[in-house]
């Protein structure tokens, strides 16, 4: 899945191909990925220019004339930028530009979203208005008051984009790591000082992972040429059996929020 990192990748290379070009007409193969209104989708769209793309979390916004269209790539959401190939039968949404270039949206699952939104009033509405902040926006004290309470184990609440947005299983396990927390601590029991020390973690871990171009693992990777080396830098994720760079202990991977965890069991406690 791609998570903040690749997003930011994707991001990046799409605004370098993308900006300036007006959308001359789009191609809904799958109309389910539209969760706007469908009718109206094509027609507000057509003839408006890609000015920006921007990114809230694992969130794309494509920032456009009147509108933006936010777009979230979900397990295997990826874009491939074409003119005259034949379609594959997993490119469900086409932007085609009046220079002749075609976005396409492609996604073997179909979990991938797309909302189109005024371009005055999208931040205070759904999906964007109920994200969390992103580690380096979050003060470590608003983050202790929304998980002290909570019974869930902290990497569920590490995943929960609603308390803090962009990090996924990849980035929290190496959070985790690096604050030297076990995922399997309950919420209530983490300290104000561990709570700073996971925010703290999970903005370094992110940064450096945007450095690198995010990730290419599984089944993500990017379909713009662009490939993340971060996955030479993991500590523990994917490292079963390996020793902790830190304590030489092997890493064990244990099921923690419905989600496979690497774990070093000396380190995290």
């Amino acid at each position: 899945m791609p998570e903040l990192p690749e997003v930011e990748t994707v991001r990046r290379t799409l605004l370098l191909k993308l900006k300036d070009e007006t959308i001359k007409d789009i191609d809904i193969r799958y109309p389910n990925i539209i969760k706007t209104d469908l009718k109206s989708f094509t027609s507000v769209l057509i003839n408006q220019t890609i000015h920006d793309i921007d990114r809230m979390g694992k969130y794309l916004i494509f920032i456009l004339d009147q509108h933006v269209i936010v777009m979230h790539l979900r397990m295997e959401g990826k874009f491939y930028i074409k003119s005259h190939e034949p379609y594959d039968k997993h490119e469900h949404i086409i932007f085609k530009f009046k220079s002749g270039m075609e976005l396409r949206y492609h996604d073997v699952r179909k979990f991938g979203t797309m909302h189109v939104l005024s371009k005055d009033h999208y931040l205070d509405e759904y999906p964007l208005s109920e994200l969390g902040l992103e580690p380096k926006d979050l003060n470590p004290k608003d983050f202790y008051q929304r998980i002290h309470r909570s019974e869930r184990p902290i990497k569920a609440s590490l995943l929960d984009q609603h308390i803090i947005s962009g990090l996924g299983n990849i980035y929290v396990d190496e959070t985790l790591f690096l604050a030297k927390v076990h995922p399997t601590r309950l919420s209530k029991n983490i300290t104000k000082k561990e709570a700073e020390s996971l925010v703290s973690a999970a903005t370094s871990v992110l940064a450096k992972a945007v450095r690198l171009g995010g990730t290419t693992i599984r089944s993500y990777t990017s379909s713009l040429g662009v490939h993340g080396r971060f996955q030479n830098e993991l500590n523990v994720h994917t490292k079963k059996g390996e020793p902790c760079p830190i304590c030489g202990t092997p890493i064990i991977k244990i099921k923690v929020a419905g989600r496979g965890s690497y774990v070093c069991p000396s380190c995290q406690t």
